[in-house]
């Protein structure tokens, strides 16, 4: 899912290129991704776009006639920008905006139509979306560590959890654990000050510097290649492979459709944590820490 590196970047190739002018045309291909039905969607036509920003990993482009198009990527959406009459054949197209010099498509890889885009009139109607996360760039050390420690879970479940920090997901959670070399499974309250102080600065550092490598890959084009697993990153996506602060072979524990990566002896001092399906599976075959498996 795009999180807030990927996001920025979507943001700023849309400003430089619909803002101020306006919309041509809509066409919704798939009727299922438009939430929303009042107002309608041929509402925009006309309508001059006078913002885009980012509400949590959710794209909000800013209409005249005080209208916003809430669009939300989940994991699969995804935005092509095309020249005048263009199209995009795959993945599947659930949109289609058109302005004078260009179209812009709104795709989803896949057959689960989790993309969504929700179309309200009123500023007021909005905070519906906002899910009530810090915005963690904008945050002292103080804000952060309120907000970190006013519920007890683990971190990996704090930094995702959008009620609690904005525009964190699966991906840099795992790149922002990783540098600031603190299990995933720590509960947060079990954290010291300097561990709080270390996260903060880790979140800052990865979020920064993974938004200037992006803006620096898309290099002034739209952003093509939007994805959860980048080349460069540390722990994320790379199970088996070296860690490359100490070379040890990445671990993951997995969940649901998602997994967690980190590097074992880095962040929980050589031992693995418990995989629930494979933990349960090998039982006392488990492996317990990384001189086992190494």
């Amino acid at each position: 899912m795009p999180e807030l590196p990927d996001v920025t970047v979507y943001i700023e190739a849309l400003a430089a290129r619909v803002g101020g002018k306006p919309l041509a045309g809509v066409r919704i291909v798939n009727p299922f991704v438009l939430r929303t039905v009042d107002p309608p969607i041929d509402r925009l036509v006309g309508e001059r776009i006078t913002g885009v920003r980012r509400m949590g990993k959710r794209i909000v482009i800013e209409f005249s006639g005080n209208l916003f198009l809430v669009i939300h990527l989940m994991i699969a959406g995804r935005l092509r920008w095309r020249p005048p009459g263009g199209n995009v054949t795959r993945p599947a197209p659930l949109a289609r905006f058109e302005f004078d010099d260009g179209v812009l498509v709104f795709t989803e890889a896949g057959k689960k139509r989790r993309a969504s885009m929700h179309l309200v009139k009123g500023e007021e109607n909005l905070v519906q979306f906002d899910r009530g996360g810090l915005e963690v760039l904008d945050a002292s050390l103080e804000a952060f560590a309120d907000r970190l420690t006013s519920e007890n879970h683990t971190l990996k479940r704090s930094l995702t959890d959008p009620t609690l920090f904005s525009g964190i997901g699966n991906a840099y959670s795992d790149e922002i654990l990783h540098r600031a070399r603190l299990s995933p499974l720590l509960l947060t309250s079990r954290l010291t000050e300097e561990q709080i102080a270390q996260l903060h600065a880790a979140v800052r550092e990865v979020l920064v510097e993974w938004t200037d490598r992006l803006r620096e890959e898309s290099a002034g084009e739209f952003p093509e290649k939007v994805t959860a697993f980048r080349e460069g990153m540390a722990v994320h996506g790379r199970f088996r492979q070296p860690c490359p602060v100490c070379g040890a072979p990445v671990q993951r524990i997995r969940y649901a459709d998602n997994e967690t990566n980190y590097c074992a002896r880095c962040q929980t001092g050589g031992r693995l944590l418990a995989d629930r399906a494979m933990s349960r599976l090998l039982k006392q075959d488990w492996p317990r820490s990384l001189d086992e498996v190494e």
